[in-house]
């Protein structure tokens, strides 16, 4: 049997045991903590010294051009393609890339004064339909162009100065456009010009008279709104083409004009606001195919020398204040190749047989006027008031000057179909 001593011990013992154990758990609990503690300061300093690196797209490798000359223009190109607010056709969509000899609407040729290199010679734009708000700091900046047609789209603005300094520019084409403000002046003197075409724009104000004697081919400047007088300098010209219809033009036609474009197959003056008698000098346009002078405020009766042109097609008077008798040497010099005579909505009073026979065939149109036997006239108040505001003109017996030879082409009038 054990002895009360033996039992005390062994319950302090036992005790001891316990608080022991208690002792060592509280101490490994402690340390744990800590640790945990520790551990976590640790991985905010390593987080805190993590570089942090973006996402980054690939570089692209640098665009590789043809000629640095090409390398120059890319930038203008793409600064003017930046510009554009409609692209119906989607043809800027071709304009990537280093390769700019196969955008659409762009040419490369080798430049004059290199033959081994590679440069961009022309643009053509024609029926595009693109709009942009100016061309400047575009085609200006493009110092190897020789041609640049951009018909047919929606460009506004002015034509820069700047263009005075392109070196191999010889055909300009900026018609049917929206571009405005006066003549461009920047083409005078420029030597390399052959072909101007500004027709159906928004152009005002006055043509300087040097353009007329400029080394032009072609000049295309109808549907504008030039208002001026014709320049005396007009009969000096050496322009093949000329066209100056649908402008504001006013005064009488220079007597000098049609010896000077006695070449011309083409002469057109209709709807602009010329006064005055037409001179017998029309009758030097003797390789004219088309005139037309209709919708002015031409007056007096029709020169007889107008039988001189044996080649013409179409001859348009309409819309004027001529009078008098429709001369018959006319109709019967011309019957062979006349298409269309006009000669509606004046005041003429009398049509001879010969000419009769034009407007059976439909070729003579002599409708609004004042013969009085023919249909579709004007009213008898209407001429009456006309014909009591005498309208003469100056040296009226040059109207029946006929400075050529006449060929006619008809037989006697009995046997006329």
């Amino acid at each position: 049997m054990m002895s009360i001593h033996s039992q005390k011990f062994s319950i302090s013992r036992t005790l001891y045991n316990l608080l022991l154990l208690m002792s060592l758990l509280s101490i490994s609990h402690t340390s744990a903590l800590h640790n945990t503690k520790n551990k976590g300061h640790r991985n905010k300093s390593v987080a805190k010294s993590v570089p942090i690196v973006a996402a980054t797209s690939p570089i692209s490798p640098p665009l590789v051009f043809a000629d640095q000359r090409l390398q120059l223009v890319y930038p203008v190109i793409q600064k003017f393609k930046s510009t554009i607010t409609l692209d119906p056709l989607g043809v800027t969509k071709t304009w990537v890339g280093s390769d700019i000899c196969s955008y659409k609407g762009f040419y490369c040729d080798t430049p004059p004064y290199n033959s081994s290199a590679v440069a961009l010679a022309s643009i053509d734009f024609n029926g595009f339909q693109l709009v942009a708000p100016t061309l400047d700091g575009f085609i200006d900046q493009l110092p190897d162009i020789a041609l640049f047609h951009a018909n047919t789209n929606n460009f506004s603005g002015t034509i820069t100065p700047q263009i005075s300094k392109l070196p191999y520019l010889y055909e300009l084409d900026l018609s049917n456009n929206q571009l405005s403000g006066p003549f461009p002046l920047a083409v005078l003197g420029m030597e390399t010009l052959t072909f101007l075409d500004i027709r159906f724009n928004l152009f005002s104000g006055a043509v300087p008279p040097q353009i007329f004697t400029q080394n032009l081919q072609v000049l295309f400047i109808n549907n504008n709104i030039f208002n001026q007088s014709l320049p005396d300098n007009l009969g000096s010209t050496h322009i093949l083409l000329l066209t100056l219809a649908n402008n504001k033009f006013n005064g009488p036609i220079p007597t000098s004009l049609p010896k000077a474009l006695a070449t011309l197959t083409e002469v057109l003056l209709l709807n602009n606001q010329l006064t005055g008698c037409l001179p017998y000098e029309i009758g030097y346009l003797q390789e004219a195919t088309v005139f037309d002078v209709g919708n002015n405020q031409l007056t007096g009766p029709l020169p007889l020398s107008l039988s001189c042109l044996e080649k013409v097609e179409i001859l348009n008077f309409g819309g004027n204040l001529l009078y008098g008798m429709v001369p018959e040497v006319v109709c019967a010099s011309l019957m062979g190749n006349l298409v269309n005579f006009s000669l509606s909505e004046n005041y003429f009073n009398a049509v001879g047989p010969i000419c009769r026979v034009l407007i059976e065939r439909g070729v003579l149109d002599v409708t609004k006027n004042c013969i009085p036997d023919l249909p579709f006239q004007r009213s008898i108040l209407e001429c009456a008031q006309f014909f009591a505001q005498p309208r003469m003109c100056p040296l009226m017996w040059y109207h029946s000057f006929i400075p050529c030879k006449l060929h006619f082409h008809n037989t006697p009038l009995s046997s006329i179909p």
